[in-house]
C-alpha cells in the first residue's frame, strides 16, 4: 500500500511563518514550550498528541486532515484565505470547491447544461455526483481538450449587449488568481438560489468585484468565501442577432473611455 506523506510539520511552519509569528510566539497561546513546536516542525515529534493536534488545529482554524494531509504551501492565497475563513474541505465536508462532473463510457468528460428550473438545485447540488449526473450533457465540438466545461442559461439584461437568455459555454476556473481583471464570468453564490453573469475582479484583499456590462446595474464586492465555483465565458450562443451600434451609442462609449483615462492620471 502506498504511503500517504504527512505535511504537518511544514504545514506548522508554513502557517506560523504566515502569521508572522516566532516559535516562542506560537507556543504561548497554545500552552507549548519554544522547543517542543521546534520538534513538531522539525519532524522530531513522531507522534503529535491528540491535545496537540486539536490545540493548533484550533488556533489557525484549519482541520486536522487538512493539517496533515494537505501541503498548505502548494495552495493559492484565495485557497488559504478559504481554508481559514472556515470553509475547509473536510470540516464542510468537501464544499471547498470540490468539482463534480460526469463521463461517458470512454471516460470524457460531459458538458453539462443547467436548466432556468435546476437554478435553485444547482446551488444546492454543486459538488453532488448524483445531482451533476441527472443534468442535461451534450458534446460540443472544437472544445479544447484540456479543462472541464458547462452551460448556464442567462436572464435578464445585466450584461447587454450579450442578451438575455443566452447559453453561456463556460470553463471551470479552478485557481481564481489567474483570472484577468473584468473576466466574464458565471459566479455561483452561497446562500443565493440564481447565478449571476459578470466581469469578475479579484482583489488582494481576498474580495472580488462583481461588474455588469451594462452600467445602469451599479458594481457590487462578495467576499471569496461567499463564492462557491466561478466558470469563465468561452462562448454563447443566442437566438438573437445584435443590433449595430448607433453613432450615440459609440459617442457614449468614447466619453466614458475619456473619462476612465482622465482618472488614471495623477
Amino acid at each position: 500500500m502506498k504511503k500517504t506523506k504527512n505535511f504537518f510539520p511544514s504545514n506548522l511552519k508554513f502557517l506560523r511563518e504566515r502569521k508572522g509569528l516566532t516559535q516562542q510566539g506560537l507556543a504561548e497561546p497554545l500552552g507549548l514550550t519554544r522547543s517542543k513546536v521546534n520538534a513538531l516542525e522539525s519532524g522530531q515529534t513522531k507522534a503529535p498528541s491528540p491535545e496537540d493536534f486539536l490545540g493548533i488545529s484550533g488556533f489557525f482554524g484549519i482541520s486536522i486532515d487538512s493539517l496533515i494531509r494537505v501541503d498548505l504551501s502548494k495552495l493559492g492565497e484565495l485557497k488559504l484565505r478559504d481554508l481559514e475563513a472556515g470553509n475547509d474541505v473536510y470540516i464542510r465536508g468537501g464544499n471547498l470547491r470540490v468539482l463534480a462532473i460526469s463521463v461517458d463510457k470512454g471516460n470524457n468528460e460531459h458538458v453539462e447544461y443547467v436548466p432556468i428550473k435546476a437554478k435553485a438545485g444547482y446551488m444546492a447540488g454543486y459538488n453532488d455526483p448524483e445531482f451533476i449526473a441527472t443534468l442535461p450533457k451534450f458534446s460540443l465540438p472544437n472544445l479544447p481538450k484540456q479543462g472541464t466545461y458547462r452551460i448556464f442559461p442567462t436572464v435578464g439584461d445585466s450584461m447587454l449587449p450579450i442578451p438575455g437568455g443566452s447559453d453561456i459555454v463556460t470553463q471551470y476556473v479552478e485557481d481564481w488568481t489567474g483570472l484577468k481583471p473584468d473576466s466574464p464570468c458565471i459566479v455561483i453564490l452561497s446562500g443565493q438560489q440564481d447565478f449571476v453573469f459578470k466581469l469578475v475582479t479579484v482583489h488582494e484583499d481576498g474580495t472580488l468585484l462583481l461588474r455588469s456590462l451594462n452600467p445602469i446595474f451599479e458594481p457590487y464586492t462578495v467576499a471569496v468565501g461567499d463564492v462557491l465555483e466561478i466558470w469563465k465565458l468561452y462562448a454563447y450562443t443566442s437566438r438573437e442577432i445584435p443590433e449595430p451600434e448607433t453613432d450615440l451609442k459609440q459617442l457614449v462609449r468614447a466619453v466614458r473611455e475619456m473619462q476612465k483615462e482622465l482618472k488614471r492620471k495623477p
